[in-house]
């Protein structure tokens, strides 16, 4: 029965929950039992049923009318058990008003997931993100167990469960060393092999550290991606997408561009001109001001002492979210792509700059990737202008190749090539 408590609703927000209370994920130990013990394998305490509750009512307290992103994220979810997913539905159904709909998110490594838990993510209508780098030989570079086991197959079989079920899922890829010039191979495995329909490309920038903790100047550990091995990779992915698959695969950072070049803002914290809206919490009930910011500094404080609504538009936090744009990189003002970029997530703001603020790590690649794509968003910016499909970009290019190859054909061998070079054919497209 849905909750008729009086609301006290700030604007759109999320808050992003690691339950388990660590960082700790069943690729290090496939072993580990999910319902063994109140603490996680590494020794926190995780979520309470008490904390749940307790978030639970904040969140549907706090948020407007309309669906509420219910987001179980960190330290492997799935270690929670079945249970205490059982548990949150029933919560949820408890404390929302009957305008709200509890929309349910769940990011995982997948290695636990079994037909009982597709079942159930079947019934509830979860959305699951399942984290997976594209082939095995990509994959279990970085994502094995902590005794060297590779975890690709066991994940593929996850993968299966959930699509004979048509559970909604997305594909969580970390784009790392690993996967530098292979976007095209990545992208086309999720597609074909692993039925992905939704996918994300998250760029690994780790600052590296010395054995005391310390961060080591500007340096970043071998598993990061390069600024330009990143736009190299969205390039690539892209330029697939675009000839075949606009509208029938969706990748997050495409779409979320198109929104940029459609002047309709961009909902993606990463690339919005400020941040502060996608808050963590701990299995404790403590708030901080984002996931990567979860420091004693940044403590906002906690369910059990101050409402969720008041921490969400808590002074500190809007001066959190603001700070983004206050300490924008001074290469950015004159940047031609500052309207889809506004200087990319500030953890990774640490290279310094000739002047002002830090510039972004991932910058390079940025500029590259957005460069690259500037025409065709423009097309399907317009396309969308007119209320017709952006799709409609598959068909246009499709005819424009086929344009060119007739004018290629029609062309003798000694004469000029109809691509504007200024060599003659044989010496150009005629080459080959």
């Amino acid at each position: 029965m849905a909750s008729d408590a009086t609301p006290n609703e700030t604007a759109p927000f999320q808050l992003l929950v690691n339950a388990t209370g660590s960082a700790y994920t069943v690729a290090r130990d496939c072993g580990a039992s999910p319902r063994s013990s109140a603490v996680s394998p590494d020794g926190r305490p995780r979520m309470s049923d008490e904390t749940l509750d307790a978030y639970l009512r904040e969140l549907f307290a706090a948020s407007p009318d309309g669906p509420v992103e219910v987001v179980f994220q960190g330290g492997e979810p799935t270690l929670m058990g079945l249970d205490f997913f059982r548990r949150a539905v029933e919560l949820a159904e408890k404390h929302r008003r009957p305008t709200q709909i509890a929309a349910f998110t769940v990011q995982t490594d997948a290695l636990l997931l079994d037909a009982e838990w597709a079942d159930f993510f079947a019934e509830e209508a979860f959305l699951v993100g399942v984290y997976i780098d594209g082939p095995a030989s990509v994959h279990d570079i970085h994502r094995r167990t902590e005794s060297g086991e590779p975890t690709h197959a066991r994940v593929m079989e996850s993968i299966a469960l959930l699509n004979e079920r048509k559970v909604e899922w997305n594909a969580l890829v970390s784009v790392s060393s690993a996967s530098e010039g292979l976007g095209a191979e990545v992208y086309e495995f999720l597609r074909d092999d692993a039925s992905a329909r939704f996918m994300q490309f998250a760029p690994v920038v780790e600052r590296a550290k010395d054995e005391a903790g310390a961060l080591v100047g500007t340096a970043v550990t071998e598993r990061s991606v390069s600024a330009a091995g990143y736009g190299t990779f969205l390039s690539d992915v892209f330029d697939i997408w675009v000839r075949r698959d606009v509208g029938q695969a969706f990748v997050r950072e495409f779409d979320i561009a198109l929104t940029a070049w459609g002047d309709e803002g961009n909902p993606l914290c990463v690339h919005a001109p400020t941040c502060g809206r996608t808050l963590a919490m701990d299995a404790g009930g403590e708030v901080y001001p984002c996931e990567y910011f979860i420091e004693p500094g940044r403590l906002l404080g906690s369910l059990s002492e101050t409402a969720l609504a008041e921490l969400v538009e808590a002074p500190e936090q809007q001066a959190f979210g603001q700070a983004k744009a206050d300490a924008m990189p001074a290469a950015c003002a004159e940047c031609q792509v500052l309207f889809a970029c506004n200087g990319g997530c500030p953890k990774d703001r640490f290279l310094p700059a000739d002047s002002g603020p830090d510039s972004n790590y991932l910058c390079e690649g940025y500029l590259a990737f957005f460069q690259h794509i500037w025409e065709p968003m423009c097309v399907m910016a317009a396309l969308h202008r007119a209320k017709r499909a952006p799709s409609e970009i598959v068909t246009m290019i499709a005819a424009q190749q086929q344009e060119e190859s007739e004018r290629l054909a029609a062309t003798g061998r000694n004469e000029p090539c109809p691509c504007g070079s200024g060599r003659k054919y044989k010496q150009c497209h005629g080459a080959s």
